[in-house]
């Protein structure tokens, strides 16, 4: 009966951290009932930044199974018990979307990076060489980073066929999902609507804003460097640690006990809560998209 208790206490911290980091729930949901559209654009707006609009749900799945039994699988040889493994499974399922958050940190990073030079270069073409909004947004979004490229794209595929130049902005600020390219989006179609004669300076105005947020998020995160390199220690010294314990004496024999095993899930449960609060602390605030549709 305890270790039925454990169990499902295991599976719903692995649920609740589940469901709070990757999508942004504050309390507990029924599976399958319908999130809010704030909720519901929120997590699309996040599989975008990720670059993960096409991927299949059925192979995402897939992966986090494979890895909750391989997981499982490694703790219950290591342990020789049940309720370790399930923990160790349900710690292990989470690796796909940490690596995915991963990505989509470094996608945004590059997107922030570029868009001071594009906004630049954007500025140019339509002040100094009178390109037309459209011919100069398009032709920019031809030079950005590749991750960035095909969104102006698809934006300039829609603009070819439709000559809406709204139409094609939305479809850019949806591949994008990204709070300057809504900014700038909106400024241009301001301008190529009802005429921009200091659409010159509403861009250096955004070229500094940019850039002054760049550089300080970039001074946030060289000054976190240090505790971002100890943050793994959270997940390595206890490893060590309960290896290092099967090794001396009885200990292997110690962890199978029903005690052994309760203390093993509390202690797994309780460095799976140590990494996700530390993660949460050095997170930088992220801007909010207003302009979206």
């Amino acid at each position: 009966m305890i270790g039925l208790a454990l169990a499902l206490l295991a599976g719903a911290g692995a649920y609740l951290i589940f469901t709070d980091v990757v999508l942004g729930w504050r309390r507990l949901r029924v599976p399958g009932a319908v999130p809010h559209g704030r909720a519901r654009a929120r997590r699309r707006d996040w599989l975008v930044q990720a670059g993960l609009a096409d991927l299949p749900v059925r192979e995402l799945l897939a992966v986090i199974a494979a890895l909750a039994v391989l997981g499982a699988l490694s703790a219950y040889a290591v342990f020789g018990g049940v309720l370790p493994a399930l923990a160790v499974g349900a710690f292990a399922a989470t690796f796909p979307l940490a690596s995915y958050r991963v990505r989509r940190a470094r996608r945004r990073a590059t997107a922030m990076d570029a868009w001071p030079r594009l906004l630049e270069e954007l500025r140019i073409l339509t002040s100094s060489l009178g390109r037309s909004i459209p011919q100069a947004l398009f032709e920019v979004g031809r030079r950005a980073p590749e991750e960035l490229q095909p969104a102006f794209a698809a934006g300039q595929r829609e603009w070819l066929l439709s000559t809406d130049f709204a139409r094609a902005l939305e479809v850019l600020k949806a591949r994008l999902a990204d709070p300057t390219a809504d900014a700038v989006c909106e400024t241009l179609l301001v301008a190529h609507e009802v005429g921009g004669a200091d659409l010159d300076r509403r861009l250096e105005a955004l070229i500094d804003d940019r850039v002054q947020d760049t550089n300080g998020r970039k001074d946030a995160r060289a000054r976190q460097a240090g505790a971002r390199f100890a943050r793994r220690f959270v997940l390595i010294v206890p490893a060590g640690m309960a290896l290092a314990g099967m090794s001396i004496g009885t200990g292997r024999a110690a962890y199978q006990t029903p005690t052994g095993q309760a203390l093993v899930v509390v202690a797994i449960v309780m460095v799976v809560a140590c990494w996700v609060w530390a993660g949460r602390i050095m997170a930088l605030p992220e801007e909010e998209r207003v302009f979206d549709a």
